[in-house]
């Protein structure tokens, strides 16, 4: 099958990483996927939910919001402001990313603080939710890295790394990381979020008005798994530069 961009059906799009994109963020990371662009910022608060407080919860927490800003789209979106309510995708999102990061991050060791991860998208051509928990995590792992020079955290909290991507069935073949004109043709929708040890965070899947064999799971799980491996060694890619320009953020 020929894609519209000419890819191979586990070929995942151009993905970048730019450091410090929001100076005044613990940390920050305009992630690219293709056409698609979010920032992810991550900030700190020394303090707690209150329910953490109230129930005797030891160590920190860690929560995610997610928007898409008006232009992000090629129709305007409103703010969510302006219809007095976050939208049900919004929430559902900026769960997941929540989910997917507290799964690697130790939070007792996070110690009695909060971590902020907003992610903003700027441009949106399919897997917007995957590029956001892809981002987070990077941005993520360098603030908890400035936390331990700044000699705020005893041991490093964020355990392992994680990524996400899409895949789907589009014409009886299997194909990862999904643009939006992909994305809106393929018969069934997958998203998977796995640490970079491959253990899985979030598998999930849905027939559009179609089913799907065992085995075209099987096959999007082995393209996600591929993917995902590839994102993650260019996670490490930066962090390994961070190591010899340890004051870029």
């Amino acid at each position: 099958m020929d894609r519209n961009d000419g890819r191979a059906s586990d070929q995942l799009r151009p993905v970048a990483f730019k450091l410090g994109i929001a100076p005044s963020a613990a940390a920050s990371v305009l992630v690219t996927m293709g056409n698609t662009r979010v920032i992810c910022g991550v900030t700190t608060e020394e303090n707690v939910p209150r329910w953490m407080k109230e129930q005797g919860v030891n160590g920190g927490w860690l929560t995610a919001e997610y928007s898409m800003l008006p232009y992000s789209t090629l129709t305007r979106k409103p703010r969510d402001i302006v219809k007095g309510r976050i939208d049900s995708r919004s929430v559902e999102i900026q769960r997941l990313i929540g989910r997917s990061l507290r799964a690697v991050v130790d939070l007792e060791k996070l110690g009695p603080r909060t971590i902020w991860v907003d992610c903003d998208v700027l441009q949106a051509d399919g897997g917007t939710r995957a590029a956001a928990i892809t981002g987070s995590s990077l941005a993520v792992a360098i603030a908890c890295r400035k936390l331990a020079r700044e000699k705020k955290l005893d041991l490093p909290p964020v355990q392992k790394l994680v990524a996400a991507v899409s895949a789907g069935v589009l014409d009886g073949e299997t194909i990862v990381d999904l643009d939006y004109e992909e994305d809106k043709a393929v018969a069934v929708d997958f998203n998977l979020v796995a640490t970079e040890d491959g253990e899985f965070v979030e598998v999930l899947s849905s027939g559009e008005e179609s089913t799907f064999s065992g085995s075209q799971l099987n096959e999007m799980i082995a393209l996600g798994r591929k993917g995902i491996a590839e994102l993650i060694a260019a996670q490490r890619a930066v962090l390994a530069r961070l190591m010899v320009t340890p004051r870029s953020s």
